[in-house]
């Protein structure tokens, strides 16, 4: 296990804990240039385009120099035989708890957004969180839970009765309302998820679109109803000229990925800014009390065993469907081919993006899945273009509005030391459908904003480097 470096009488030690034995791993001077050199790994910067044998300086939480002379620094990270890369980031990550940063930390992830559901109440939401956490995190303002808010609902989430029902005037007002206020208050954008609110009427989304094109951050939504529901979500969008972000094309897309990632390439040809994402399994996850599923009562017997119960892992039939409605809880969904999945991850629009939580394998596997699967294995895609859809791409979505991600996702001097080292050649997820905490094999060391919180594979305990990324007051 790591231990943090310390000095005694102008000389620096480091120890490391192994099956419960001291050792002492290196001595240096005290006065080196660098708090953390990575030396001889092979860095990859897809904004820039390199990649070579280098050594990296770290100070002060930034990357201070890329060299390929020898760094001296007072803890040294052998690097030889790996990949140097910036570190992931995920615009679409639930889980937002201390459990759902370890997993994150150990896939790669140095900062996770929920920018699609998002919140209610950001200023409480950023406040729970203030005293750091291990990675970096942030969230969007959401109209699931705002709406839920405004129509006087306790259930602030995606089972709430209002989700099925119509805003009168006020209450759309009202929701307007505090969807300025969570932006004032440093949301990253709005979250949408229409699916969820079957109430909410297509000018009532539009309006709200409108919001985030006044205030010039990027609407994120789960659209409901397929390509015909894309059609209107891209057409809402366009009449209020708002910065759209489609989420997890995979699932949305389904058996139609390629007429729906078209529908998204005519949108970004006609000049409008859309983007879209998604996740490398071929199961989604949701609560079962969704109003997605209100018409479950018509299914057909062969339906329901698509469904798994997360707590047991057991598919589901009417009566165990039923049963566990009531009850409340999260369920995957399975039935999208690897054809499907393929051509959603390979597509040149899409990022990588998680939707991950906890209980589904995507939240703990999601980009060492990428790398290993449809990198080495499939040659599906290539390192530099997989690790642009992690780092730079969603950075990028982001900077315009968001000022700290301009030193995220990329490695250059002045940039944040978010830095994922990972071997090639093993850099593999372990999660499943039944055992969905699984934690991703290859990922040797994670910095965050230049502390390492992975070392040698391992969760590093007691460090919290992980900053609240807001957007510029609005």
């Amino acid at each position: 296990m790591y231990q943090p470096p310390f000095c005694v009488y102008g000389i620096r030690y480091f120890f490391f804990w192994s099956v419960n034995i001291l050792l002492l791993a290196s001595i240096s001077s005290c006065g080196a240039d660098y708090d953390t050199v990575i030396q001889g790994g092979r860095v990859m910067d897809p904004e820039s385009g390199l990649d070579s044998l280098l050594n990296v300086g770290i100070r002060e939480g930034q990357v201070s120099a890329i060299s390929g002379d020898h760094l001296d620094g007072s803890e040294v990270i052998d690097a030889t035989g790996l990949i140097v890369a910036p570190g992931f980031v995920d615009l679409h990550r639930h889980g937002q708890s201390e459990r759902a940063y370890r997993l994150q930390a150990q896939d790669g992830v140095t900062t996770g957004l929920e920018l699609e559901i998002g919140t209610p109440n950001a200023a409480t939401w950023y406040s729970e969180r203030e005293d750091g956490q291990l990675v970096n995190y942030g969230v969007s303002i959401g109209h699931v839970g705002v709406r839920a808010r405004a129509m006087g609902d306790s259930v602030l989430g995606s089972g709430g009765i209002t989700a099925r029902q119509p805003a009168s005037p006020d209450q759309i007002a009202e929701t307007e309302k505090l969807i300025r206020e969570g932006l004032a208050q440093g949301a990253i954008g709005v979250g949408f998820g229409s699916a969820y609110t079957p109430g909410a009427t297509m000018a009532e989304i539009e309006r709200m679109f409108s919001v985030a094109a006044d205030l010039g951050v990027t609407a994120f939504i789960h659209m409901r109803g397929g390509l015909e529901g894309l059609d209107s979500t891209l057409t809402a969008a366009r009449n209020v000229a708002a910065s759209l972000h489609v989420v997890h094309a995979n699932s949305s897309g389904g058996g139609d990925i390629l007429e729906f990632l078209e529908m998204i390439r005519m949108a970004q040809d006609e000049g409008r800014d859309v983007t879209t994402e998604a996740y490398p399994y071929g199961a989604s996850q949701t609560g079962i009390q969704s109003a997605l599923f209100d018409d479950w009562e018509s299914w057909d017997e062969e339906r329901f065993g698509r469904h798994q119960w997360v707590r047991t892992g057991e598919r589901l039939n009417r009566e165990t469907f039923g049963k566990y409605r009531e009850e409340g809880g999260s369920i995957i969904i399975h039935g999208r081919t690897e054809e499907m999945t393929l051509a959603a991850v390979t597509s040149p629009l899409t990022i990588v993006a998680s939707d991950g939580g906890t209980g589904h394998p995507r939240g703990a596997g999601t980009f060492a899945r990428i790398l290993g699967r449809y990198v080495r294995e499939q040659g599906a895609l290539g390192l530099m273009d997989a690790l642009a859809r992690m780092t730079i791409r969603p950075t990028q979505r982001l900077e315009e509005f968001v000022p700290a991600m301009e030193k995220k996702g990329r490695i250059r001097v002045g940039s944040d030391a978010d830095i994922t080292v990972f071997d090639p050649e093993t850099v593999i997820d372990r999660a499943t459908y039944l055992e969905g905490s699984l934690t991703s094999d290859g990922i040797e060391y994670v910095l965050v904003n230049g502390i390492p919180v992975v070392y040698e594979g391992e969760i590093v305990e007691g460090v919290r480097p992980g900053k609240a990324i807001k957007a510029e007051s609005n």
